[in-house]
């Protein structure tokens, strides 16, 4: 039965068996189906998200080197382009599969966000030359599959995570999203506009972007460790 108690219920079982974020998407999703059967009152509260002072599972510099390289050696341009540009961009995966060639002769992808807001994702010199030398096409999806078609970006998870295991590599930090934040992290670095980067990002709010100032936890720890010889 649809009831408060029986929510409120659901919800503890929610969150003994998920993580925040899992059990607010399904909060967010019975409460639509509360304002669908015209019962608002029986909206649930979202769990709070405490925001990490720290990144975790973040690729190194050198690793994210010696995976271009290898990359390079063994054929795998289109990976190779992939990873290259969301670390060069900052693209999430979503934003990645829907590159064009076109695109990347412009310079740019233009993307609507929420509340209609255009977002520029930018492509820098380097990465559209490499890119335009290693295609013959000139227009449609950069990334197509063995069959032509454009790439789904579960299957450049799965593939990320053989190269990882292939190139004897932490599959932990060999994920799109790792990339996302070695950009980050390197562009805060060369310039400390935290407001542009959370532009570049695509952030909602300009707190979600100042996690990039801090040390990821690896890099705290082996400070920590240098710092306390008493």
């Amino acid at each position: 039965d649809v009831t408060h108690d029986n929510l409120l219920l659901y919800k503890c079982y929610l969150i003994e068996r998920y993580k925040p974020r899992t059990v607010n998407l399904r909060i967010r999703a019975i409460n639509c189906f509360m304002e669908f059967l015209g019962i608002p009152a029986s909206k649930l509260l979202m769990v709070r998200l405490q925001q990490r002072p720290f990144l975790e599972n973040v690729i190194s510099q050198a690793d994210y080197e010696y995976l271009k390289k290898c990359l390079i050696r063994d054929g795998k341009t289109n990976y190779y382009l992939a990873v290259r540009i969301m670390a060069a961009t900052g693209v999430r995966i979503s934003e990645l599969v829907q590159i064009q060639i076109e695109d990347i002769r412009r310079g740019q992808l233009d993307l609507y966000s929420k509340g209609n807001k255009i977002r520029h994702i930018y492509f820098p010199h380097s990465v559209r030359e490499t890119c335009l030398q290693n295609e013959n096409r000139s227009k449609g999806s950069l990334f197509l599959n063995r069959f032509g078609r454009p790439i789904s970006t579960n299957g450049i998870r799965d593939q990320l995570k053989v190269f990882a295991l292939r190139y004897h590599l932490d599959p932990s930090v060999v994920h799109p999203h790792s990339f996302r934040h070695l950009f980050a992290k390197n562009f805060v670095e060369r310039c400390n506009d935290i407001a542009l980067l959370s532009d570049i990002l695509g952030h909602e709010s300009i707190e979600t972007t100042r996690i990039y100032l801090h040390k990821s936890s690896i890099e705290q720890q082996n400070l920590f460790n240098q710092i306390v010889t008493w």
